[in-house]
């Protein structure tokens, strides 16, 4: 199916090319070649709408959290307390109401330890929102890439690594995966969505894909479920994030956080320590605004070694390849 490992040492991966058109022209679902780290300027890709700071998903909104998922992430703002001064100074001092701290919107933060350490992942609501990919039957070692819920109208979207697959054919999402369990269930990858710089030339600067996925026996959305993070562009290199993946090795997310910088023009890097093969596509997710603003990727297919990923910079090109995959999701 020409799924890719990220971080085989100095392995080159040649594919036979096929392509598979969707109802929007401008998206493709293609096999391509990969295997050049060149820094050449983003192709033209997919249509460009106008830039904004931040690029918001089509119905503006909080993603959604199942009730069985306790909500720990909200930070109520803190109650001043009472001016001990004029407490005193009042004789008969008259009860006062106090009024209900309101949640926050900052994105949940897990304990997971000091910047650039790597453990594995508490089960948070947010982690529930990551997962991995499997090739037909979930099960321990079937997993070859990590994915995430996009929040989106559609409820069934997902993002992950273009290198990572071209063909949907009997690939699986098993949402916050763990010990050979999927604990929110297992939906079907249905097609794939990627740049025309990807698909025709394997631009690494455009190395991320959107997926679309059925809905389960039950009926329920991805999103129904475990909830989404909205997409985040253009912003800063210098954010902290916090880095999930499934090592191909391994049965638990992996999650590590720390600052990004500035590999190249369109390229983020970070360190963060053992992410082996498998954690391509793992989102990166924005400690300040809780939106996802990469996905291990890009330069050298998301690094060559297990200490360093990369991402391609999400601006003003993955906005666009967003809205026709949602578009196309609701067709």
């Amino acid at each position: 199916m020409g799924q890719h490992r990220r971080r085989t040492p100095r392995r080159r991966r040649f594919l036979a090319p096929t392509l598979v058109t969707t109802a929007l022209s401008v998206l493709t679902v293609a096999v391509v070649v990969v295997g050049t780290h060149s820094l050449t300027p983003r192709a033209t890709a997919v249509a460009s709408p106008a830039t904004s700071a931040t690029v918001a998903p089509p119905v503006p909104g909080t993603p959604s959290v199942p009730a069985a998922v306790p909500v720990t992430g909200t930070e109520p703002s803190v109650s001043s307390e009472p001016d001990p001064a004029t407490a005193s100074a009042a004789p008969t001092p008259t009860p006062t109401a106090t009024a209900t701290p309101a949640p926050t919107t900052a994105a949940p933060t897990p304990a997971d330890g000091p910047l650039g350490t790597t453990a594995t992942a508490p089960a948070t609501p947010e982690a529930a929102t990551v997962g991995a990919l499997f090739t037909g039957t979930v099960r321990p070692g079937n997993h070859f890439c990590t994915a995430s819920v996009l929040h989106s109208t559609t409820g069934n979207l997902l993002l992950t690594a273009a290198h990572c697959i071209d063909d949907p054919s009997g690939v699986t999402f098993a949402p916050g995966y763990r010990d050979g369990k999927a604990p929110y269930g297992t939906w079907r990858v249905t097609a794939v969505h990627t740049t025309t710089g990807w698909s025709h030339g394997g631009d690494q600067d455009e190395d991320f894909a959107v997926l679309e996925t059925a809905a389960d026996d039950s009926g329920r959305r991805v999103e129904d479920v475990v909830g989404g993070n909205t997409l985040g562009t253009d912003e800063p290199f210098g954010t902290t994030v916090r880095l999930y993946g499934y090592p191909a090795g391994g049965e638990q997310p992996l999650l590590c956080t720390n600052t990004t910088g500035r590999q190249s023009a369109y390229q983020r890097v970070v360190d963060c320590p053992d992410y082996p093969g498998g954690t391509s596509g793992g989102p990166w997710i924005s400690t300040a605004t809780g939106h996802v603003v990469g996905a291990i990727g890009g330069y050298q297919q998301g690094g060559d070694t297990d200490d360093i990923s990369y991402s391609a910079y999400f601006d003003h090109t993955i906005a666009a390849l967003y809205q026709e995959a949602a578009a196309a999701a609701a067709s």
